[in-house]
Protein backbone atom coordinates (compact mmCIF):
# COMPACT_ATOMS: atom_id res chain seq x y z
CA UNK A 1 0.00 0.00 0.00
CA UNK A 2 1.33 3.38 -1.01
CA UNK A 3 2.24 5.70 1.83
CA UNK A 4 2.64 8.72 -0.43
CA UNK A 5 -0.33 8.29 -2.74
CA UNK A 6 -2.50 10.70 -0.78
CA UNK A 7 0.22 13.30 -0.23
CA UNK A 8 -0.07 16.52 -2.15
CA UNK A 9 2.67 17.55 -4.55
CA UNK A 10 3.71 20.25 -2.08
CA UNK A 11 3.94 17.66 0.72
CA UNK A 12 6.24 15.55 -1.43
CA UNK A 13 8.41 18.53 -2.37
CA UNK A 14 8.72 19.37 1.34
CA UNK A 15 9.64 15.77 2.22
CA UNK A 16 12.41 15.58 -0.40
CA UNK A 17 13.76 19.11 -0.93
CA UNK A 18 17.13 18.05 -2.40
CA UNK A 19 15.49 15.66 -4.87
CA UNK A 20 13.16 18.49 -5.84
CA UNK A 21 16.20 20.70 -6.44
CA UNK A 22 17.58 18.18 -8.93
CA UNK A 23 14.79 19.09 -11.36
CA UNK A 24 16.11 22.63 -11.47
CA UNK A 25 19.48 21.34 -12.67
CA UNK A 26 20.54 18.70 -15.11
CA UNK A 27 17.42 16.55 -14.61
CA UNK A 28 15.08 19.29 -15.80
CA UNK A 29 13.10 19.32 -19.00
CA UNK A 30 16.19 20.11 -21.08
CA UNK A 31 18.32 17.38 -19.53
CA UNK A 32 19.67 16.40 -22.92
CA UNK A 33 21.60 19.68 -23.11
CA UNK A 34 23.74 18.53 -20.17
CA UNK A 35 25.04 15.30 -21.66
CA UNK A 36 24.95 12.95 -24.60
CA UNK A 37 23.31 10.19 -22.57
CA UNK A 38 21.18 9.97 -19.47
CA UNK A 39 23.99 8.13 -17.66
CA UNK A 40 26.36 11.02 -18.41
CA UNK A 41 23.85 13.48 -16.98
CA UNK A 42 23.63 11.38 -13.81
CA UNK A 43 27.42 11.17 -13.48
CA UNK A 44 27.84 14.92 -14.01
CA UNK A 45 25.08 16.05 -11.62
CA UNK A 46 27.10 15.79 -8.37
CA UNK A 47 29.81 18.00 -9.86
CA UNK A 48 27.33 20.88 -10.04
CA UNK A 49 26.59 20.76 -6.30
CA UNK A 50 28.40 21.64 -3.08
CA UNK A 51 29.32 19.04 -0.47
CA UNK A 52 26.44 19.76 1.98
CA UNK A 53 23.94 19.37 -0.87
CA UNK A 54 25.57 16.08 -1.89
CA UNK A 55 25.39 14.70 1.64
CA UNK A 56 21.76 15.77 2.06
CA UNK A 57 20.88 14.24 -1.30
CA UNK A 58 22.46 10.93 -0.32
CA UNK A 59 20.43 10.85 2.91
CA UNK A 60 17.22 11.67 1.05
CA UNK A 61 17.86 9.05 -1.62
CA UNK A 62 18.62 6.34 0.94
CA UNK A 63 15.35 7.13 2.72
CA UNK A 64 13.45 7.47 -0.55
CA UNK A 65 14.58 4.09 -1.90
CA UNK A 66 13.07 2.35 1.13
CA UNK A 67 9.59 3.19 -0.20
CA UNK A 68 7.58 0.91 -2.48
CA UNK A 69 7.86 1.08 -6.27
CA UNK A 70 4.42 2.69 -6.30
CA UNK A 71 5.61 5.45 -3.98
CA UNK A 72 8.79 5.93 -5.97
CA UNK A 73 6.70 6.35 -9.10
CA UNK A 74 4.42 8.90 -7.40
CA UNK A 75 7.33 10.97 -6.13
CA UNK A 76 9.26 10.74 -9.40
CA UNK A 77 6.43 12.24 -11.41
CA UNK A 78 6.36 15.18 -8.99
CA UNK A 79 10.16 15.61 -8.94
CA UNK A 80 11.41 15.03 -12.46
CA UNK A 81 11.01 17.01 -15.64
CA UNK A 82 11.96 13.87 -17.58
CA UNK A 83 10.84 10.25 -17.73
CA UNK A 84 14.00 8.15 -17.37
CA UNK A 85 12.17 4.90 -18.18
CA UNK A 86 11.24 5.87 -21.73
CA UNK A 87 13.73 6.29 -24.55
CA UNK A 88 12.96 9.67 -26.13
CA UNK A 89 13.00 10.19 -29.87
CA UNK A 90 15.40 13.12 -29.45
CA UNK A 91 18.23 12.91 -28.75
CA UNK A 92 18.84 9.50 -30.28
CA UNK A 93 20.61 6.92 -28.12
CA UNK A 94 19.90 8.99 -25.01
CA UNK A 95 19.20 5.85 -23.03
CA UNK A 96 16.66 4.81 -20.47
CA UNK A 97 16.38 2.88 -17.23
CA UNK A 98 14.29 -0.26 -16.73
CA UNK A 99 12.58 1.27 -13.68
CA UNK A 100 12.44 4.42 -11.63
CA UNK A 101 14.06 2.55 -8.74
CA UNK A 102 17.01 1.73 -11.04
CA UNK A 103 17.23 5.38 -12.09
CA UNK A 104 17.26 6.70 -8.51
CA UNK A 105 19.72 3.99 -7.48
CA UNK A 106 22.08 5.20 -10.22
CA UNK A 107 21.68 8.78 -8.98
CA UNK A 108 22.50 7.63 -5.43
CA UNK A 109 25.54 5.74 -6.70
CA UNK A 110 26.80 8.84 -8.55
CA UNK A 111 26.48 11.00 -5.44
CA UNK A 112 28.01 8.39 -3.13
CA UNK A 113 31.01 7.99 -5.45
CA UNK A 114 31.62 11.69 -5.96
CA UNK A 115 35.28 12.53 -5.13
CA UNK A 116 34.31 15.19 -2.56
CA UNK A 117 31.93 12.82 -0.79
CA UNK A 118 34.60 10.11 -0.80
CA UNK A 119 37.21 12.55 0.57
CA UNK A 120 34.77 13.97 3.13
CA UNK A 121 35.70 17.50 2.18
CA UNK A 122 35.35 19.99 -0.64
CA UNK A 123 38.07 19.73 -3.25
CA UNK A 124 39.43 22.92 -4.79
CA UNK A 125 39.09 22.53 -8.58
CA UNK A 126 42.00 24.87 -9.32
CA UNK A 127 45.47 23.28 -9.67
Amino acid sequence: MSKLLNCTNDDILDMFPRLADLDGGTFGEDADTFGDTLREVIQDEPQTRDLPFKRQTIRELRNFLIYSDEDIERVSWVMLGINPTVAPEEPPNWGRFPSLRAFWSAVLHAFENDPEVQAGREIDPSP
